[in-house]
């Protein structure tokens, strides 16, 4: 029982994790920094890797479920991170914002700490979703403003 415990805590965390790296990828430099700002205590934090800067092939697919073939290439920045405390955060984005992955990672070190990880979760990654939610919606009510909804008449000449 005690292993079905550890596995299933070790499943949530990792879609926790997920979570965390999506959002701190689709962050905004001034909502890292404004972060930043806010914690009380700044954490030392080692380069491991980067942040350093690549390209990363982007496929797709005709239709959504086409063959797949090579769209094109991306620019990424990605950072590695190990806190003092031990804790290693890691962090991809798309662009040439290095400043960005560094904080990224060291935010998501931070998260990974039961100590930090609700201040991360408060302070920055719950207003990205919010954002990210508020944008999709808005989105989804201009298109909705633009539908055409057609209909068929039937004559009565059967």
């Amino acid at each position: 029982m005690v292993t079905a415990e550890k596995t299933e805590a070790a499943v949530q965390a990792e879609g926790g994790r997920k979570r965390t790296a999506d959002l701190l990828a689709r962050a905004e430099t001034q909502e890292l920094l404004a972060a930043w700002d806010a914690l009380a205590e700044k954490p030392v934090a080692q380069p491991v890797r980067g942040p350093e800067t690549g390209l990363v092939m982007v496929r797709g697919r005709i239709g959504g479920g086409g063959a797949p073939f090579n769209l094109g290439e991306v620019t990424v920045t990605r950072a590695t991170v190990r806190l003092a405390s031990g804790s290693v955060g890691h962090a991809q984005a798309l662009g040439t914002d290095r400043g960005k992955a560094r904080l990224s990672a060291i935010f998501d070190a931070l998260w990974q700490e039961e100590a930090t990880r609700g201040f991360v979760e408060e302070r920055l990654l719950s207003p990205i979703a919010q954002r990210i939610a508020d944008d999709t919606n808005r989105k989804a009510e201009e298109t909705a403003a633009t539908r055409v909804d057609f209909f068929t008449m039937v004559r009565g000449d059967n």
